[in-house]
């Protein structure tokens, strides 16, 4: 089985006529790390929700592709079938939806029809999902998310992508409001899942995830490009030294200055 590839070209990405992402460029393969860093509004969390079909988020130009096939065309729960998966800073909460029937039903709808997993298979694969990731078997029968503290949300997802097994994860602030028992956690549960059959977008501010999870890229993301990608020391620079010093150093101006001066 050849490894996935996620190809992302010159993509630029609205909302509300606001431009955020402008013209950004990326290739994703399989059994690759890739982390994307940068300040507050630069348009993170903007990429992550364009390439998963946000409704509120309008491609105005470039190309997404997956595996070669246009991502751009398809709907959100095509994207989901075809392999891409979002793991969010904040995932909902469901009430009166167990853990267990949420993930049966993802799971059957990313095998297809006609190729749904029985109950009972499901249940002895979701029990040994669990124990692998340390999860208590008690998540399988809890509603979906509620009142699940921060760190129970992101191992669910973890969870969640476990089982999917998608092609591309894009994990989206994962490190968002975690203790560091629960990122230690969350981080060695996607070590475990690192395989050349998957690749991996990791958005985050903070070189403190990178400790636990070594990417191989680290890109820079500032007023909605990548302005400087690099290995695991970009990050370790960044941490040392903030933003601020790298956007001297690359003589990046702040959009806002520019517009009053």
């Amino acid at each position: 089985m050849s490894s996935p590839v996620l190809t992302i070209e010159d993509l630029r990405v609205s909302v509300e006529d606001k431009e955020i992402v402008k013209g950004l460029s990326l290739q994703i393969k399989g059994g690759e790390i890739h982390a994307v860093m940068g300040p507050n509004g630069t348009g993170k969390s903007t990429l992550a929700s364009a390439l998963m079909g946000h409704p509120a988020y309008s491609v105005t130009s470039g190309r997404v592709t997956l595996d070669g096939e246009d991502v751009l065309t398809m709907s959100v729960d095509e994207r989901a079938r075809a392999g891409l998966f979002l793991a969010m800073q904040y995932p909902a909460e469901v009430s009166g939806v167990s853990n267990a029937n949420f993930l049966r039903t993802a799971l059957n709808a990313r095998r297809g029809e006609g190729n749904e997993l029985p109950v009972i298979k499901f249940h002895r694969l979701l029990q040994q999902k669990m124990k692998d990731l340390n999860i208590d078997p008690s998540f399988a029968e809890r509603y979906l998310n509620e009142g699940f503290s921060g760190g129970e949300k992101k191992r669910n997802e973890i969870l969640q992508m476990s089982l999917l097994e998608p092609k591309i994860a894009i994990l989206d602030e994962i490190d968002s409001g975690l203790d560091i028992d629960a990122l230690k956690l969350v981080a060695d549960a996607v070590n475990q899942l690192r395989s050349p059959q998957t690749g991996f977008l990791i958005i985050t501010h903070y070189q403190r995830l990178l400790q636990y999870i070594v990417p191989d890229y680290v890109h820079v993301m500032m007023q909605g490009r990548i302005v400087k990608s690099g290995d695991k020391t970009l990050a370790e620079y960044l941490e040392a030294n903030g933003y601020d010093t790298l956007k001297r150093e690359l003589g990046i101006v702040d959009e806002t200055v520019g517009a009053e001066a």
